[in-house]
């Protein structure tokens, strides 16, 4: 199983849109939640090269970028082989 990282922040449509793709995957996911802890947004930011925005997503340490991008690797039919990749 592949591990998924997701940074977010409270009352964030495209968060929970993102998050509610993966649970209807049954994907398991780390949710770091940058509103909750402020710290966690540089390291966001250096890991997804410059994103500002959430959500940014990771699989397996890619950076897979926000919620259209998810959604478009989904209907790509590349989101499942991703996810199925061991992390």
């Amino acid at each position: 199983m592949a591990k998924v990282e997701i940074y977010t922040r409270d009352f964030c449509g495209f968060c929970s849109r993102a998050k509610s793709l993966l649970e209807s995957k049954n994907i398991k996911f780390t949710e770091y939640n940058i509103g909750m802890d402020p710290d966690l947004r540089p390291e966001m930011i250096q890991r997804s090269n410059g994103g500002l925005t959430v959500p940014q997503i990771f699989i397996n340490d890619d950076h897979i970028g926000g919620c259209d991008d998810l959604f478009a690797l989904e209907q790509a039919g590349r989101l499942d082989p991703a996810l199925a990749q061991a992390g």
